[in-house]
């Protein structure tokens, strides 16, 4: 299970602090390369051993790295000012889905009310283990440490995680002074005593100390839920990146010394987050576009037995966790410089025909589907039952040399196979069989459009500003 390092005591920390932490580090750490003191900073960083391989684990995608980035209850040393709390339980968690192929990533919020079903943890040094329960998703560290985690959030998602990342309040302060702060849009003025923190509204640059209070500050801002707490942290974390992007941060080799002190000096790893990893996700992310890095909040809603605590949302969050563990690009624009997702395609859904044929017995679906497809651009000549061919599973048949449209729809349907037949009366003939379960590649949420996941799930992106109100 999980050997668990004497400084693991990162504190209580919101989403804001460690995600934009992450990539901020990632994306600087090229830089810091070429300096001298780099070993010495990089010397800095805290590691724990997780034994992964003592559960059954999702499969991981190359070319995607997903990073579990949590914050602990547990409050000591330099972090007792902030409060006590017994025990070490997780504040908030994400997971930050980095997709280096398409230099894109999406950052998934799991609220700590999340009621879920927790596995078993064996006991392991000062943690007494725990029997299979439904509780809250933040309490498995309590009981079994970091391993314990771990293992829940990859059980409860199916999302495979390659690392995870802890940050405490001193570090994440130390770190918002060394980039000079962050400027943020405060819509109306702030006064939440609990958070220690006072702001008039208007637009203006949080030092470490207000922006930590600002992305703690729950009561005295929206209505007081932590959901509500997670779309103004989300808003920080775009609006660090935007600091360190937009500005001269990778320029200036004192800022990055700074930065990078305070970073490593506050966090703690598994120990296969190498230096090496870091630099490569650096190297893969440092040309990403604002847009293409987005943050959402895994579909919830409220649960049944209890208004203070919430459910993931089915069928949305599988479909979504699944998404994210199949590599899936969800931000809405395909392949980076090919916005069609397809760098070989030479045809488009507007140059396809085809007739669409019912081959079960639910009465009507053909004109439904021709009504989707329509939608999403692709030219429905006629609907009706087949009459020459009777496929079990969905099939789109086409005539010799339409191999490519039939593979385009093939790929937008995502679940039909493809077969050449001479005797057709147009291009390409859908059957729809037993098997159908709708177009993948249709409807606001799904991946295969054109709308990126944060739209669609009520989310942000690095881009969004949020100054307009200001």
């Amino acid at each position: 299970m999980a050997g668990t390092s004497s400084n693991l005591g990162a504190s209580r920390l919101s989403p804001g602090q460690w995600i934009a932490t992450i990539f901020t580090a990632v994306t600087i750490v090229v830089s810091l390369l070429g300096y001298g003191w780099y070993q010495s900073i990089i010397g800095n960083i805290t590691t724990t051993e997780v034994d992964t391989e003592e559960w059954d684990r999702p499969a991981n995608v190359e070319g995607v790295m997903n990073i579990l980035l949590i914050g602990s209850d547990e409050r000591s040393g330099d972090n007792a000012d902030y409060g006590e709390a017994e025990g070490e339980r997780p504040d908030t968690m994400l997971i930050a889905s980095i997709n280096v192929d398409n230099e894109a990533a999406t950052l998934i919020n799991l609220p700590r009310d999340l009621m879920v079903d927790l596995p078993e943890c064996e006991a392991v040094e000062e943690y007494e283990g725990m029997s299979a329960h439904n509780g809250m998703i933040n309490s498995a560290m309590t009981f079994g440490g970091m391993g314990c985690q771990w293992k829940t959030v990859e059980q409860v998602t199916g999302v495979h995680l390659d690392h995870f990342v802890v940050m405490d309040f001193v570090g994440f302060k130390d770190m918002i002074d060394a980039i000079g702060g962050v400027e943020m849009c405060i819509p109306e003025p702030v006064d939440d005593p609990k958070a220690h923190l006072v702001l008039d509204a208007g637009l203006q640059v949080l030092d470490g100390e207000e922006s930590l209070g600002f992305v703690r500050s729950r009561y005295g801002q929206g209505d007081g839920s932590d959901l509500s707490r997670i779309d103004r942290q989300q808003e920080f974390m775009g609006a660090m990146l935007r600091e360190v992007l937009d500005s001269d941060v990778m320029t200036r080799p004192v800022t990055i010394t700074n930065f990078l002190g305070a970073v490593t000096d506050s966090i703690t790893t598994d120990e296969d987050m190498t230096v090496d990893i870091m630099t490569s996700i650096a190297i893969s992310m440092r040309e990403v576009d604002l847009d293409r890095v987005q943050f959402v909040t895994a579909p919830n809603g409220q649960h049944p037995d209890d208004e203070n605590r919430i459910t993931l949302k089915e069928p949305d969050a599988s479909e979504l966790f699944e998404e994210i563990n199949s590599g899936t690009d969800l931000t809405g624009a395909g392949d980076k410089d090919d916005p069609s997702g397809d760098s070989d395609a030479s045809v488009d859904p507007s140059d396809i025909t085809l007739e669409v044929l019912n081959n079960t017995a639910v009465e009507g679906l053909a004109s439904e589907v021709e009504a989707v497809l329509l939608s999403d651009g692709y030219v429905v000549t006629d609907t009706g039952n087949p009459e020459a061919r009777f496929p079990e599973a969905t099939t789109i048949y086409h005539v010799p040399g339409e191999e490519e449209a039939a593979q385009l729809l093939a790929d937008h349907i995502g679940q039909a196979q493809v077969v050449e037949a001479a005797d057709l009366n147009q291009s390409l003939e859908l059957v729809i069989g037993e098997d159908w379960q709708g177009v993948a590649g249709s409807g606001g949420g799904d991946s295969g459009t054109d709308v990126p996941v944060s739209e669609s799930l009520d989310g942000t992106t690095a881009e969004d500003d949020g100054q307009s109100v200001c």
